[in-house]
């Protein structure tokens, strides 16, 4: 068995252009101080990564690790999920969306989504430089507006939107896969990948591409009252990534799973730091200890409530409480009494084997 590495910490929530937040060196010294062994990178801010620099440049990767390595930290992946969101975008967003892209595209939602695809191919060069095997991201939504079947759908609406999903999508899993890197689409609202249904149906149009494999974030599926423990049953295969996040769900009788256009303090639903939600952490660092999970436990701080600061504090350490190293031994292996077929056959009730008894014969 294999044990996660961490604590990790995804530091979108944390670039800023204050201090220590406003460099690659000086907020990779103020994570290791809290404790974190590795650092996700968004890798659309530039004052973090030069993405176009990082896919063409080995020694500026080689540059990037060092900043990392002389405060004790690594990279666990690359984030592109903004640059997802824009591959696949339905035109009721494009103003919303616009601000995820550079300024001189924006009103353009064609020269974004063509910049949007370049920075995922850059990405996948960029990651294979810096020796990483996953990118995170959001796979975009051409059908989220049609979410409730209220009008009623047309035929063929949920199929035709998938299948574009999968004609804009499968060209960026090639190039993944020809750098090496697993494409890891975190499944959330907002996505058209946003539970297991819809990555089974995402799967499924692009032909179960190697490289197409899931972000799991527990708290996205329990604001959704999803089995999110089931879900890594059910998905462990395709888990690639983890994002460590906690999350509640407290339905009253005015709102619900919907949240009644409340403000993120006041909904039902709400995204907390971790140890203060309802997710079980304990029985999800267990499954992925027994599933052999190679990744990254990656704090990702988001909460309505608490300063993000103390949640970083506070994540570091739970992060690393809750890490199971597993163990190389059986916990009976002292009372191992060392038995052979021999010895077998006999507790058994059988005879000895004759000489050459397994041979097949013709």
């Amino acid at each position: 068995m294999k044990t996660i590495k961490g604590p990790a910490l995804f530091l979108a929530q944390y670039a800023s252009d204050e201090p220590p937040f406003d460099t690659l060196d000086a907020i990779a010294g103020w994570a290791a101080s809290l404790g974190f062994k590795a650092v996700q990178i968004p890798s659309w801010d530039t004052r973090l990564i030069d993405l176009e620099r990082a896919a063409r440049e080995p020694d500026y990767c080689r540059e990037i690790k060092a900043t990392l390595a002389r405060h004790g930290l690594s990279i666990s992946e690359l984030s592109c999920h903004l640059q997802g969101q824009l591959v696949a975008a339905h035109p009721t967003y494009d103003s919303l969306f616009d601000g995820f892209a550079p300024a001189h595209l924006h009103g353009d939602p064609h020269a974004r989504q063509a910049w949007a695809v370049e920075q995922l191919m850059l990405a996948a060069r960029a990651s294979a430089n810096l020796g990483l095997t996953a990118v995170g991201t959001f796979s975009g939504a051409l059908l989220w507006p049609f979410l409730y079947p209220w009008p009623q759908r047309p035929p063929g609406l949920v199929e035709e939107g998938f299948t574009e999903l999968a004609r804009r999508w499968r060209p960026i899993l090639d190039a993944y896969e020809a750098a090496g890197v697993d494409l890891c689409f975190e499944i959330h609202p907002g996505e058209d990948l946003h539970d297991g249904a819809t990555f089974e149906r995402f799967l499924a149009a692009v032909d179960h591409h190697p490289r197409c494999h899931i972000l799991y974030d527990p708290s996205h599926l329990l604001l959704q009252q999803l089995d999110y423990l089931g879900f890594l049953d059910r998905y462990r295969e395709r888990i690639r990534m983890f994002h460590v996040k906690d999350a509640e769900f407290t339905p009253s009788a005015s709102q619900g799973v919907y949240g009644g256009y409340a403000s993120w303090a006041e909904r039902a639903g709400r995204f907390r730091s971790l140890g203060d939600g309802q997710v079980d952490f304990k029985a999800i660092f267990s499954k992925f200890a027994q599933y052999d999970f190679e990744g990254w436990a990656v704090l990702e701080w988001e909460c309505a409530l608490k300063h993000p600061e103390q949640g970083a504090r506070e994540g570091a350490r739970f992060i690393a409480e809750h890490i199971i190293f597993v163990t190389d031994r059986a916990f009976d292996d002292f009372a191992d009494a060392r038995t052979d077929c021999h010895a077998n056959r006999t507790l058994l009730g059988l005879a000895p084997l004759a000489p050459h008894a397994g041979a097949r014969h013709e």
